[in-house]
């Protein structure tokens, strides 16, 4: 494989992107700083096919339209990360759209049976007994010049990759789970996972009260600091802390004076413009509305201790399926999905449509329908039919 120094030059990237372009895939990987920042700051874009590979510094003032159409416009392309989510969400930020198609060999070992969240090092030690030198890991990518170490150590992660993938793509092919990964795919590639709207900010906010006027507080304080923080570039915590807003949105200070006896904020709040800012969207703040208010979690307590119980069965019974099938639980079903069917829902379940029906979900089904029962044989447990199913 040929490897190029660090492209800092436009026409240079541009030259390999349209070699790119004519690949079935490419593998893709970023280094980014954002502990300081709301918004990650993209430091190194490492990119590479079975024959080249080279790690692109977006921080000199290089045209990266060739790179970013080439994961976003080209259809043609299959772009493979591991573990991409932040990756994804980089070039979401970047775009407003995600790479497309994409494959992610995270997801695709849990489907081959090697952990729900394998790390890249075991990875690379499973399919290419390598072991990653973790020496660079430190970096400051941010800081510049990046030294040979850096940059190799930075671009190795899409060099084995680029290996990796095939054999995992035939180990899929030989086992006929790659059709379950579409779905998963198609998941990661969900625009919507990466969009940052200030009016749904609220919903990261735990807050015990269910009080309309409470979570309408809530609302109004999480899109303030949602706003204040990308305005700023800052952490959301920087701005103020989950708890603190919580507090805020069940206790709200009648007025800004107030503000500097609220634990978590200096008295400085009460007098400042932030401090200002915060009462006037406390001002504004509604009631959140009926059609707006969260859904209980009806289903455990509506279990009640039987339909608890049989939730426990049927998490029994995916660990025991996970097993024999060798797939990693939490892609077969959610732990949400089965309490759920032991509630008594049918509708809109994943496990009770496509593969996970065939694999696990009919098992799960005729089990909280009494036509399946626990057996323990030569020490081991098993499954057995109780019944016929009708």
């Amino acid at each position: 494989m040929h490897i190029h120094g660090l492209i800092e030059d436009s026409v240079a990237l541009a030259n390999l992107c349209s070699r790119f372009a004519t690949k079935p895939y490419i593998c893709v990987d970023t280094e980014f700083m954002r502990e300081n920042s709301y918004w990650p700051e993209l430091c190194l874009i490492q990119i590479a096919d079975d024959e080249e590979a080279a790690a692109v510094d977006p921080m000199g003032g290089i045209d990266m339209t060739p790179l970013l159409d080439l994961m976003t416009g080209n259809e043609d392309v299959l772009k493979v990360f591991h573990a991409g989510g932040q990756d994804i969400e980089i070039v979401y930020n970047l775009t407003g759209k995600t790479p497309h198609p994409l494959f992610d060999t995270q997801v695709a070992a849990m489907a081959l049976g090697q952990g729900e969240q394998i790390g890249y090092s075991n990875l690379v030690d499973t399919y290419l007994g390598i072991t990653v030198d973790k020496g660079a890991r430190f970096t400051d990518w941010a800081r510049r010049p990046l030294d040979k170490r850096q940059i190799d150590y930075a671009i190795c992660d899409v060099t084995y990759l680029s290996e990796i993938f095939p054999k995992m793509l035939e180990k899929l092919k030989k086992t006929g789970r790659g059709a379950w990964l579409d779905q998963e795919m198609e998941r990661l590639a969900d625009p919507e996972n990466y969009r940052n709207d200030p009016d749904e900010a609220w919903q990261r906010v735990r807050v015990s009260s269910r009080k309309p006027e409470v979570l309408g507080r809530l609302k109004a304080l999480a899109r303030w600091r949602e706003i204040e923080a990308q305005g700023k570039d800052l952490p959301r915590g920087r701005i103020i802390k989950d708890e603190t807003l919580a507090d805020l949105a069940g206790t709200p200070p009648k007025k800004q004076a107030d503000l500097g006896r609220v634990r978590g904020l200096s008295a400085a709040w009460a007098g400042n413009d932030i401090g200002g800012r915060l009462m006037a969207a406390l001002g504004e703040a509604q009631p959140m509305s009926t059609e707006e208010m969260p859904s209980r979690d009806d289903r455990k307590p509506s279990m009640g201790k039987d339909g608890a119980l049989v939730a426990d069965l049927l998490k029994l019974l995916l660990k025991i399926r996970a097993k024999e099938i060798n797939v990693a639980s939490k892609l077969l079903a959610r732990t949400d999905d089965l309490e759920a069917l032991a509630a008594g829902q049918r509708e809109g379940l994943a496990i009770l449509q496509g593969w996970r029906f065939e694999q696990f979900g009919r098992d799960a089904l005729n089990l909280v329908e009494g036509q399946l029962g626990f057996t323990v044989k030569n020490g081991k447990l098993k499954m057995t039919r109780t019944e016929e199913p009708e």
